[in-house]
């Protein structure tokens, strides 16, 4: 593209779209907003602010598709009641003497395998409310086993927020949820140590809580979930087709290597087999519709996140902060897990997070030398950071699931913030330190 426009314009487009979010409104129009005036601030003219805004967009489209194919997955998943299926079996299999691993674990799995996190929540959050009103375990401590499993899980799931930083960086998404494992364990371990301190902290649960949960949702009616055997049948025919290449270059197997099937493949295939195992099939049309329902806000926040990305790329804001951070002396490594930082923080979301800190700072990440794969891994665990800030759904949805007043929600912040720094810092240390 032959404009350029300044690094001021830029920064002020990304400062107003942050701040137009934090005012509420819609995303998606706040980065559109956001890119054309940053752009003719930047020194743009009307036509070419156009171009920017379309150039933008253009560069996400490859991760719309993955996003939209996943909607089958993640449909299939939710609406069956599979996930549900598997939490109660995990919880159920662990017993309540290791109620707090087990509840955080179960939230882990149901997330690592493509439900949506604030969805996790709501699934394993009745459960746990029955589990910890007989063991006498605070909300706190629930909620900071519950929210630090999913965020977990979130990091090794084909969710949107994975999918856009796999493919921010141009990596197989498969690479990029085996690379964040050992983070995603590390912060398992320390969801389970935290809420253990903190189980007698704060108000604990009752069943009254129990009931007002049941009132605020439409809990599943346990009867008919499917079995745990099929409830397992998408999320493990996904995970072993999309592992199926990373270990053929392992193991140096040369089928396997050649085993090149896009996750826009395998994730709608696993959903429509894992229908059939539940003998679902009849509900095709409705899962599919729902799962696309789900996925289409995530679809138009990439649309306004790659406007705004078009015209930071399009900007000298990368060279400058390239610049910065040079004479500044901090390791220019730093960059990746600060930016999925700030850009969640701001947003209050994983997924938008982590599409804004890919599209935004990608190219000026990259420019220091880190290593495609360590630089999704940085910003990917950085975005768990701070993403649960009130200015967030996941913030409201997670009180309102947990009967929580906003003060006691506000309680469990710094606790979540702990858990995702530590599977940053592992993160950091792992791919730029060692």
């Amino acid at each position: 593209m032959a404009v350029s426009v300044s690094w001021i314009g830029a920064l002020l487009g990304l400062a107003l779209a942050i701040g137009l979010i934090l005012k509420k409104l819609n995303p998606v129009y706040a980065l559109l907003l956001g890119t054309i005036v940053g752009a003719l601030i930047g020194g743009a003219n009307l036509t070419q602010a156009v171009n920017i805004v379309v150039a933008g967009s253009q560069s996400v489209m490859g991760t719309v598709i993955r996003v939209l194919a996943a909607g089958v997955f993640a449909g299939v998943m939710m609406e069956s009641g599979a996930a549900n299926a598997i939490a109660r079996g995990i919880v159920d299999r662990f017993g309540e003497s290791l109620a707090i691993l087990s509840l955080a674990l179960a939230t882990m799995i149901i997330t690592a395998v493509g439900v949506f996190i604030p969805v996790a929540v709501l699934i394993v959050a009745p459960i746990a409310l029955e589990v910890g009103s007989r063991m006498r375990i605070s909300k706190l401590a629930l909620l900071v086993a519950l929210s630090g499993g999913g965020k977990a899980g979130n990091i090794i799931s084909p969710n949107p927020n994975t999918i856009a930083a796999a493919h921010g960086f141009n990596i197989e998404l498969s690479q990029l949820m085996v690379a964040d494992f050992v983070p995603a364990v590390f912060g398992l371990i320390a969801s389970v140590l935290l809420a253990t301190l903190l189980r007698h902290h704060g108000a604990i649960a009752t069943m009254a809580d129990v009931t007002a949960n049941q009132k605020q949702q439409a809990a599943s009616d346990v009867s008919v979930l499917p079995s745990l055997k099929a409830a397992i049948v998408a999320p493990v025919l996904a995970i072993v087709l999309l592992l199926l290449n990373p270990i053929g270059h392992i193991l140096h197997i040369t089928l396997l290597e050649k085993f090149e099937v896009d996750a826009m493949y395998i994730l709608p295939l696993a959903g429509l087999v894992g229908m059939l195992a539940m003998h679902q099939g009849k509900q095709v049309l409705a899962y599919t519709k729902a799962g696309m329902a789900r996925m289409t806000d995530v679809v138009l926040i990439l649309i306004g996140a790659g406007a705004i990305g078009g015209l930071i790329t399009t900007s000298t804001l990368p060279s400058v902060i390239v610049h910065l951070i040079k004479i500044s002396g901090i390791s220019g490594t730093f960059l990746a897990p600060i930016a999925g930082i700030l850009m969640a923080a701001a947003t209050a979301s994983t997924s938008t997070g982590v599409i804004l800190a890919t599209g935004s700072f990608g190219k000026a990440i990259l420019a220091f030398g880190t290593a495609p794969l360590a630089a999704a891994v940085m910003v990917h665990t950085g975005a768990t950071v701070i993403d649960h800030l009130p200015q967030g759904n996941y913030f409201h949805v997670t009180a309102n699931a947990m009967n929580m007043t906003l003060k006691e929600r506000m309680q469990s912040v710094p606790y979540e913030t702990m858990v995702g720094l530590t599977m940053t810092v592992v993160g950091v240390l792992m791919y730029a330190v060692l």
